[in-house]
C-alpha cells in the first residue's frame, strides 16, 4: 500500500465523524443488514487500523466486524458488493498482529457459511443467464472465499465470467445497460473493467483469463483518449460526478501501467502511470474541501443534490475509500510519473455510448450525439481547460429531473452547449433535446486545432449545422442553419456551486464568469438573451443564447484572473 493512497483513504474516513458511525451502527443493528454500505465501511476501517491507523476506532471495529460477518450470510443485503471488501480487510489484519488470531479465525467461519443462493443478490447459473455487473461483484467476492481458502468456488467463477463478457462492445467497453444499444454510462465502463482488473491481479488465471486481458488492454488504451484534460472520467449516465469515479479510473490505469512495465514497454507505462496520478490529484482535490462530499458540489450532504436516490452519503463516500486501497495494491511505485503532455485527438465511441472527445490546445470537449433525458442532454457537454475548476463552464448537461435529485431547482427541459431555432411562436428549439438527431459531418485533428461538426435535425424537423473548434485562442461554437430563421448557440454560465456564488458580469457583447481565481468569458457580439436557470450535479447555471439571421457564434475563453 502506498503512503499517498492510505492518508486519502483517511482523509476519506474522516467525512464520518465517531458519531456518525455509531448512529450508524445503531441504526444497522436495529434494523439488519439491509445494503453493502455498511459492511465496506467497516472493511475500510480495519485496513486502516492494520496499516498503524485510526486505532483509537479498535474497540468497535471489533464489534462492526463480527456484526458484519455473522449477518452477511444470513441472508441478501447487497453481499455481492462487500464479501470481497471484508475478505481483504481479513487479509491486511492477517500480516499484523493487531487483532486476535481467535477474532480472525471466527470471522473467516462466518463466511465459510456462505451459500450462493442465500447471500447473493445476482449470479448466473449458467454462462448464458442474463446478469448485469452485480454478476460480476459477485463473482469476484467468491472468487475471494476461494483466495483465502473458506471453499473451492472456481467453477461458480467460470459460470460468471461469460455471462459479463457478452456485455463488452467492440472497444471492450462494458454496456452496463444491458439490452440497450444505446444510454450506456461511462462510470460504469469502468465499473466492470476495474473488476476485471482486479480479479486479475488478484490471480484469476481460468478458461476466461486471455478472453479478458485482451479486452482489458483494447479498451484499456481507449481510456487515456477519454480522460479529461482536467484529469476526471468522462460524463455520461447515472452515477457521474462521484468522488470515487477517478478513484474507479485510477484502479483500471494503475493495471495497465503494470502491465506494461511487466512487458518491457516503459513508455506506455509511464504515459498510464502518469494518467492514473492525475486521476488521484481529481480524488485529492475533492478530498481537500470542507465539509467532505462524496458527490463534486457544495450542496449541504444530506440534501442529496446532484445524487440518484442510491446514491446517498453512507454508501458512496466510502466508495472512494475502498479504490483508494485497490488503487495502493496494484500501483507500482518504480514506474515514474512524467509532466503530462496533452496528446491532440479526436475519438469517437461505438453508437452505444454516443460520445465524441476532443483533446485539443489545453482543452477538452465532450459530445453526447444520443442523450439519456433523465441523465444527460444532448450537444456539447463539457469543456474543461487545463488547471481551471472543471465546472467553471460546463463539466456535465442539464438532465430532465425524473431520476437525479435537484432540491426544488428542477429542469423544465434538457439543456447544454448546443444549436438552437426559433419556432413561429418565438420559443426556442434546441439542440439538447434527446430525440434531436446528431450525424456527424466532418473533423479535424491537427498539431494546433480541432474541430467538429455535426448536421442536426431538431425536434420540429428543423436542420441546422453545429460546429466546435478549438484553437490556442479558445473554442468557437457556430450553429448555421435558415438564413430566413433565427439561430442560436446556447450557452451555460455557472451561478452557484451549493455553498460560493460565482462573480458575473453581463455586458454587451461578452459575459464574465470568475470563480477560484479563474475567468470563463463568453464572446457574444450578436448580444444574447437569457433563459432559466438550469441545474445539474455540480450546481445551478444560467442558460443564456446568443444569435442571428442564419448563423450565431460564441467564443468561449478560460483563463486565470490577472
Amino acid at each position: 500500500m502506498t503512503e499517498r493512497c492510505l492518508n486519502l483513504m483517511e482523509k476519506t474516513l474522516s467525512a464520518y465523524s465517531d458519531e456518525h458511525i455509531n448512529e450508524y451502527f445503531n441504526r444497522v443493528k436495529k434494523e439488519g443488514l439491509t445494503e453493502h454500505g455498511f459492511p465496506i465501511l467497516t472493511a475500510n476501517i480495519g485496513i486502516l487500523i492494520a496499516h498503524g491507523r485510526r486505532h483509537d476506532l479498535l474497540p468497535l471495529f471489533l464489534e462492526m466486524m463480527e456484526f458484519s460477518c455473522k449477518s452477511m450470510p444470513m441472508g441478501k443485503a447487497e453481499n455481492d458488493f462487500s464479501v470481497s471488501e471484508v475478505i481483504c480487510c481479513i487479509i491486511e489484519l492477517e500480516k499484523t498482529n493487531v487483532v486476535d488470531e481467535k477474532d480472525i479465525t471466527r470471522w473467516k467461519n462466518y463466511l465459510k457459511t456462505i451459500e450462493v443462493k442465500r447471500c447473493y443478490n445476482q449470479y448466473a447459473e449458467k454462462p448464458t443467464d442474463f446478469v448485469l455487473n452485480w454478476g460480476l461483484f459477485t463473482c469476484l467476492s467468491e472468487f475471494y472465499r476461494q483466495k483465502i481458502g473458506l471453499a473451492n468456488t472456481e467453477e461458480f467463477v467460470d459460470i460468471q465470467i461469460p455471462t459479463q463478457l457478452r456485455w463488452l462492445d467492440a472497444n471492450g467497453m462494458y454496456k452496463d445497460n444491458a439490452g440497450y444499444d444505446r444510454h450506456q454510462p461511462i462510470i460504469y465502463d469502468l465499473v466492470g473493467r476495474y473488476l476485471f482488473s482486479f480479479l486479475l491481479f488478484s490471480g484469476y488465471r481460468g478458461k476466461f483469463y486471455k478472453e479478458i486481458d485482451d479486452n482489458l488492454r483494447k479498451a484499456g488504451l481507449l481510456t487515456l483518449d477519454m480522460q479529461s484534460i482536467s484529469g476526471e472520467v468522462g460524463f455520461g449516465g447515472r452515477s457521474n460526478q462521484f468522488v470515487h469515479n477517478e478513484g474507479i479510473l485510477a484502479v483500471v490505469l494503475e493495471y495497465e501501467a503494470r502491465r506494461y512495465k511487466e512487458e518491457g514497454n516503459l513508455p506506455l507505462a509511464i504515459k498510464f502511470k502518469t494518467a492514473a496520478d492525475r486521476a488521484l490529484k481529481v480524488v485529492e482535490k475533492e478530498l481537500s474541501k470542507t465539509p467532505i462530499s462524496h458527490v463534486k458540489n457544495r450542496f449541504p450532504i444530506d440534501s442529496g443534490f446532484g445524487c440518484e436516490e442510491y446514491a446517498y452519503f453512507d454508501k458512496y463516500m466510502i466508495a472512494a475509500s475502498s479504490k483508494l486501497y485497490l488503487i495502493g495494491m496494484i500501483s507500482d511505485e518504480s514506474i515514474p510519473i512524467e509532466e503530462y503532455v496533452q496528446k491532440p485527438i479526436i475519438w469517437h465511441t461505438t453508437s452505444f455510448f454516443h460520445k465524441t472527445f476532443v483533446n485539443s490546445c489545453g482543452y477538452t470537449l465532450e459530445f453526447d450525439t444520443n442523450s439519456e433525458p433523465t441523465e444527460d442532454a444532448s450537444g456539447l457537454g463539457r469543456i474543461h481547460k487545463e488547471g481551471a475548476p472543471s465546472t467553471i463552464c460546463l463539466s456535465t448537461p442539464f438532465p430532465i429531473d425524473e431520476y437525479v435529485k435537484f432540491c426544488g431547482h428542477e429542469n423544465n427541459r434538457q439543456f447544454s452547449i448546443c444549436a438552437a431555432v426559433r419556432d413561429g411562436n418565438g420559443n426556442w428549439v434546441l439542440g439538447a433535446d434527446s430525440d434531436t438527431k446528431y450525424v456527424l459531418a466532418d473533423s479535424k485533428c491537427e498539431k494546433d486545432s480541432a474541430s467538429v461538426t455535426y448536421n442536426c435535425t431538431l425536434v420540429n424537423g428543423e436542420e441546422v449545422s453545429f460546429s466546435c473548434s478549438v484553437n490556442e485562442n479558445g473554442v468557437t461554437i457556430t450553429a448555421t442553419g435558415d438564413e430566413n430563421k433565427e439561430i442560436g448557440v446556447a450557452l451555460a454560465v455557472f451561478e452557484f456551486d451549493g455553498s460560493a456564488h460565482t462573480k458575473i458580469t453581463y455586458g454587451k457583447e461578452n459575459v464574465l464568469v470568475e470563480y477560484e481565481d479563474w475567468v470563463c468569458e463568453y464572446v457574444v457580439k450578436d448580444g444574447y438573451e437569457k433563459l432559466e436557470s438550469f441545474a445539474n450535479r455540480n450546481g445551478l447555471y444560467k442558460g443564456i443564447i446568443t444569435s442571428n439571421k442564419g448563423k450565431a457564434v460564441a467564443l468561449t475563453k478560460i483563463y486565470p484572473k490577472k
